[in-house]
């Protein structure tokens, strides 16, 4: 961290305890639920297990004690699933919530020191500087330019400027810092600010539901309601027939059970916590779940170039000084004129510098100047960053009011602020030639002479002389070329939009490969065109430079406008816009600011582009592997629900082949199969070469739900084959519930091993690494074999054993019902091998 150089040495340790002992930490003392007694109150509201207690309520009334004590067991055993399920979905999301909170500067033991926000204590030495959140209330002991937007406490978003000798000197949790540096004394912390006074009236705000989770929610809902009314008709004909209410009530409640689909809201928990949690274990911290169902759906992402693109790793390279007319390497043996050029630069820079560009000048200062004149001026007034393309200017005053005005900023901007002639004008146009040919970020140095004591309003009315130019090397990270690669290859454009002039940006495009590196356009020449030429320009365009916030946005909104799928890195304030209106803001985790993170839905801890890669692939593995399961749930319940309703509707001898604990233990084996096999599935090889799906108000098209339904009937029909085959044969309803049972289970084994994959066969999908298959896949059959083959099972499930024959017919019968789908995925694979082989593509 850099030196404490602002008169203050803050408190030490021991008063930081003293403090932390009498006024506690910076947490709000919010009223907290209690989250296992709330979920077992969710669960008792589940459709399922309100039909689970009714159906072992009838059991207990009828006599029947061991069914009832097994549905009782079963409401046991699922509460401890579902309870372990939400552990860990809430584990992985508060896992997520600590790394994501802010942290602060305080000045402690005269030196400043970074920590987290809730570890802030009444006291404290704040240090507050531009694009930071202010982490409690204080009040402003020294300040530099600086302000403040206070819109989250008065619905104003006009930056309010502070100054510590009027009333209005005051900072306070929540808001953000726009510009400037300040330091406060901490007055309030946790519920006793402003802002934790307010919080405690949105305490009972509901998080807001993803169109995903709606849709879902729907969709278990419409299936309720269906079942709701096929238990009055079952009911009604089961009754009919019998006259027996509490027999008729079993057998309609069978049915109702067998159709709600109640592994889908798990499973969607379950995906989306721990997606984002292996995302994080991966540097990649997803802030809102609903990025998760956005990613893979990206069309285009839009890039900043310095330290997303380059290192950001600034070295000051070369200079070119206006007086002596020529460009000179650092290490050489610098001129008077050259020096002085670097020391303008310097004032032209924060006193503490943050910005790598500012540190790299303070050092080249540190090692030509011969004496430190720092220590012996102070910094009297500044002009923030502003403009397009954007300058500063500092004012600093010394001994017997000697003063030193200092500019700095982009090329453009300094030459028409400074007074020049044509010739002076095609050197320095030259020189920014020359260095923008190889790549350097440029910036423009100026001084003004001017002697008024009263300061302009704006900075581009003082009157300046142009000094010279400085060129700065940030070189391409190393891997940005085979990361763009991944991009093009996942069917994204890739979009840069930079602060930074054409030539360089171009330069620097060039040496990574970038597609597109030859046509640009500027933030100037971009908000000239009308609506229908930007959706046009932005289209065509990938180079965009001398950008600024406004600019940006209307990048980001002309995409969107495009029906694009666009995703955004930035890391500055005026990035917040932007990042705010594209689908995927994404947020630098280390040169990012409070400000940039809080606005993006999803952070690169590493600042590495790369990560952003593996995110897309991973929002796709998880998108992707969602459907699959939730496939599974809905293929193998048409089969359960139909084998139950067909032998009932079309009075076959045996009518109620199943009873609730038939369809109870099938649910057992459904829930763990589809929310933790497919939730650990591996990326498919091909995950990374298809396009992005298109992102569509419905989670499945009906190619997909048709699959789905195709395949649960063919199971159907493997079932209701079995049956009839045990019907001719003779067999009593034992048996015949025996072998449909067995032809069940083996269809939902088969199941879980073909819907691994929708393309490649089982043959390459048997090769994923995912241990749990194979767990889950003997867990079934040892089961299984016991309720058939260990009498007191059997007997309680109404089963017997069968001989090799028997088993052989049911189980080979559950393999056909399922595998037959290898010929479609057979069909496919030839389809794309014909495509490939007519546009040389790579085969997938």
């Amino acid at each position: 961290m850099p030196e404490n150089k602002f008169n203050t040495n803050g408190l030490t340790d021991a008063e930081v305890l003293i403090s932390r002992q009498k006024y506690g930490q910076n947490l709000p003392a919010y009223k907290k639920s209690n989250r296992f007694l709330d979920t077992l109150i969710g669960m008792v509201k589940e459709p399922m297990i309100v039909l689970l207690l009714a159906a072992s309520i009838i059991y207990f009334i009828s006599g029947k004690s061991s069914d009832g004590i097994f549905l009782v067991s079963a409401i046991v055993l699922i509460a401890l699933i579902s309870l372990f399920q939400n552990a860990r979905s809430h584990n992985a999301l508060e896992q997520l919530k600590d790394i994501i909170k802010p942290k602060c500067t305080v000045i402690r033991n005269g030196m400043a020191l970074e920590i987290k926000t809730e570890e802030i204590v009444i006291g404290d030495s704040l240090m507050v500087e531009e694009g930071t959140f202010i982490a409690a209330d204080g009040t402003i002991t020294q300040l530099n330019d600086f302000s403040v937007n206070e819109s989250i406490l008065t619905g104003e978003s006009i930056a309010v400027s502070k100054d510590k000798a009027s009333d209005d000197n005051k900072i306070y949790q929540g808001t953000t810092a726009v510009g400037g540096l300040a330091i406060a004394t901490v007055t309030a912390i946790g519920s006793q600010t402003k802002l934790g006074k307010i919080g405690r009236s949105l305490e009972g705000i509901a998080e807001e539901k993803t169109p995903l989770e709606v849709q879902i929610g729907n969709f278990v809902k419409k299936m309720a309601v269906a079942g709701a009314l096929v238990f009055l008709v079952v009911w009604a004909i089961n009754f009919f027939h019998s006259y027996n209410v509490y027999d008729s009530l079993l057998k309609a409640l069978t049915l109702a059970m067998s159709i709600l689909p109640e592994e889908i809201p798990v499973a969607f928990a379950t995906f989306m916590a721990i997606g984002a949690w292996r995302m994080m274990k991966e540097g990649i911290v997803v802030k809102q779940m609903k990025t998760v169902e956005t990613l893979g759906s990206a069309t285009v992402i839009c890039v900043d170039k310095t330290g997303t693109i380059t290192e950001n790793k600034m070295s000051l390279d070369k200079i070119f000084s206006l007086r002596s007319g020529k460009i000179t390497d650092l290490s050489a043996s610098l001129s008077i004129d050259e020096k002085y050029l670097i020391t303008m630069a310097m004032w032209a820079s924060e006193p503490i510098p943050f910005d790598p560009m500012e540190i790299a000048l303070h050092h080249a200062y540190q090692t030509t100047a011969k004496k430190d004149e720092r220590p012996d001026f102070k910094l009297v007034h500044e002009y923030p960053l502003s403009g397009k393309p954007p300058m500063m200017t500092h004012i600093f005053e010394g001994p017997s009011g000697a003063r030193i005005i200092a500019a700095k900023g982009a090329a453009e901007s300094i030459m028409v602020n400074a007074a020049l002639t044509e010739d002076e004008k095609r050197s320095v146009m030259q020189a920014i030639k020359d260095f923008s040919a190889d790549g350097y970020r440029i910036l423009a140095v100026a001084e003004s002479h001017a002697s008024s004591q009263n300061y302009p309003k704006t900075q581009q009315e003082l009157p300046f002389e142009f000094i010279g130019l400085l060129a700065f090397h940030d070189p391409p990270k190393k891997n940005i070329a085979l990361v763009f690669q991944h991009f093009y290859k996942a069917g994204i454009d890739v979009k840069i939009i930079t602060g930074d002039n054409a030539e360089t940006t171009a330069a620097i495009a060039k040496q990574i490969g970038f597609a597109g590196y030859e046509k640009s356009i500027s933030g100037e020449a971009l908000m000239q065109l009308s609506e229908q030429e930007l959706k046009i320009r932005v289209s065509d365009t990938n180079l965009f430079t001398r950008m600024f916030p406004e600019a940006k946005l209307k990048i980001i909104n002309a995409l969107k406008a495009n029906n694009e799928i666009v995703a955004m890195t930035g890391d500055g304030v005026n990035d917040g816009p932007a990042l705010k209106s594209a689908h995927i803001g994404i947020a630098m985790g280390k040169k990012g600011t409070e400000i940039a993170k809080q606005a993006a839905s999803l952070i690169l801890i590493n600042d590495d582009l790369s990560k952003m890669a593996d995110a897309i692939g991973m929002g796709r593995k998880i998108y992707t592997n969602l459907k699959k399961a939730i496939q599974f749930i809905i293929s193998i319940h048409i089969p359960i629900i139909l084998t139950v309703f067909i032998p009932l509707a079309l009075g076959w001898l045996y009518p109620n082949i199943f009873s609730p604990v038939h369809i109870i233990f099938l649910e057992l084996i459904m829930g763990p199969t589809c929310s933790v096999v497919y939730e650990n599935e591996p990326m498919e090889q091909n995950t990374m070469s298809q396009k992005p799906r298109p992102f569509t108000t419905t989670f499945f098209n009906w190619k997909e739900l048709s699959t789905s339904i195709i395949q649960g009937l063919m199971i159907t029909i493997g079932t209701l084959c079995i049956y009839q085959f045990c019907v001719h044969q003779g067999y009593h309803e034992t048996m015949t519930r025996t072998m449909v049972f067995l032809t069940l289970i083996s269809a939902n084994v088969f199941l879980t091993f073909e819907n691994r994959s929708f393309y490649y066969s089982v043959a390459t999908t048997i090769k994923y690494k995912n241990n749990l298959v194979l767990l889950v896949t003997v867990v079934t059959i040892v089961t299984t074999a016991l309720m058939l083959y260990v009498e007191p099972a059997a007997d309680f499930f109404a089963l017997e054993p069968l001989n090799f024959r028997q088993a052989s017919i049911s189980v080979g019968m559950g393999g056909i019902s399922v595998l037959w789908y290898e010929l479609v995925k057979a069909g496919k694979r030839n389809a794309a091998q014909k495509h490939n082989q007519r546009t040389n593509e790579p085969p997938a």
